[in-house]
């Protein structure tokens, strides 16, 4: 399964952008995005490296949310078969 990741862009230099998201940053191309207008503060998805889409921080938030609660579900679920 491939997840794409919603960061926050952080700065663009040319077509690379610094991006962020729950603390961890990465280098970012802009490159499939270069008809779009991207800045800083907007926020994009990731998938290996590559912007892909550009989103609002709402649905940036809402993603977000759904990730934690599925690694949430995971987390217990690991817990769970551990004392199996």
């Amino acid at each position: 399964m491939c997840l794409g990741i919603p960061m926050r862009v952080v700065e663009i230099d040319g077509f690379m952008a610094r991006c962020e998201a729950k603390g961890v940053e990465r280098d970012v191309s802009l490159f499939m995005l270069q008809d779009e207008t991207i800045a800083a503060d907007d926020y994009v998805v990731v998938h290996v490296g590559y912007a892909i889409q550009k989103v609002t921080a709402e649905e940036a938030r809402s993603a977000w949310e759904v990730y934690d609660e599925m690694l949430a579900a995971e987390a217990a679920f690991d817990a769970e078969a551990a004392h199996a």
